[in-house]
């Protein structure tokens, strides 16, 4: 019997905002090959920085970019500064899910970059590009745990003032590592291509659950009507709901609240925006129902949230 971690532990899956604020005084934070079996928690989140997320031991499926991807090992995945994900870790009994972690300030080791131009053109592609692939799998494992473990132990005996220095020397040889792997898996590979067939242009089918993220993605803005949703895709409004908690774990409403919610992080944090601006550009005119919903699901209100993302 399979595990599935999140639900199937009775914890809370809706979003949460990771922001990582320590990167503002500190641009690099590196977990290395963590054992996160008993303590892995499935929520939808977006955070400040930048993250690549290497599997060691474990599958399941992530969620990026309105596409549902499988995991196993040897793949790493890579999420954008403020990119909705969501990872959904499936263990068979005894087995384990361990993982490397690592969240960075991508504009501080671009500068690190700047000696490697294919090498920096590379980054800036997983960085800022819309197309680009963002997850690749097949990466040879012994390898890639030699270069952990090695780094792991430097970084460790590492003094104070070269910390950042060899925290980000390993990050341009991980990415030197990545960049010489041929394209595996892109990000547009999805669960149920290989079952639905591709469309005349090549590319594979969208699942139901992927047709509904990317209805969310062009309607979120938008009061949220079920029966136009369901319209769209083709199936009645009970269908397509049981059909994307069947896929992704959660109902349309949460992922709808986790869109909604990351959106408005965002433009808190990058316009001049008025709060009750932003929480109209999210589809949620009712402004005390979006305050209390932005606090419940990061923590802070919308007003402390905009003053405290900028401070140091």
């Amino acid at each position: 019997m399979l595990l599935y971690y999140g639900e199937s532990h009775g914890v809370n899956v809706a979003m949460r905002i990771m922001n990582y604020m320590n990167l503002n005084q500190h641009p690099v934070q590196l977990s290395f090959v963590r054992n996160r079996t008993d303590e892995f928690v499935e929520i939808y989140h977006a955070h400040q920085g930048m993250e690549l997320l290497y599997v060691h031991e474990g599958a399941g499926q992530v969620i990026v970019n309105q596409q549902i991807s499988e995991l196993a090992p040897g793949t790493l995945i890579c999420f954008r500064p403020f990119q909705l994900h969501r990872i959904q870790i499936k263990l068979p009994p005894a087995a384990r899910y361990i993982r490397s972690l690592f969240v960075f300030e991508p504009t501080e080791l671009e500068r690190y970059l700047a000696p490697f131009p294919s090498l920096q053109a590379f980054f800036h592609r997983l960085w800022k590009t819309p197309l680009a692939q963002q997850i690749v799998s097949g990466l040879p494992q012994g390898r890639m745990l030699g270069l952990i473990e090695d780094y792991r132990e430097r970084i460790a005996q590492s003094p104070q003032e070269r910390m950042l220095e060899e925290q980000m020397l390993f990050l341009v040889a991980l990415l030197h590592l990545v960049s010489a792997q041929k394209p595996a898996v892109s990000a547009e590979a999805s669960l149920e291509s290989s079952s639905s067939g591709s469309g005349a242009s090549g590319k594979p089918k969208s699942s139901t659950a992927e047709q509904v993220m990317e209805w969310i993605e062009e309607h979120y803005m938008e009061e949220f009507q079920l029966d136009a949703l369901a319209k769209a895709v083709h199936l009645s409004p009970n269908h397509v709901s049981a059909v994307f908690r069947q896929t992704v774990g959660t109902s349309i409403t949460e992922y709808l609240t986790a869109r909604r919610i990351r959106q408005a992080c965002w433009l808190l944090r990058t316009s001049d925006a008025a709060v009750q601006e932003v929480g109209q550009a999210i589809g949620l005119s009712n402004f005390p129902y979006f305050c209390q919903l932005f606090k419940k699901h990061v923590g802070l209100t919308p007003y402390k949230y905009k003053r405290t993302i900028g401070q140091p």
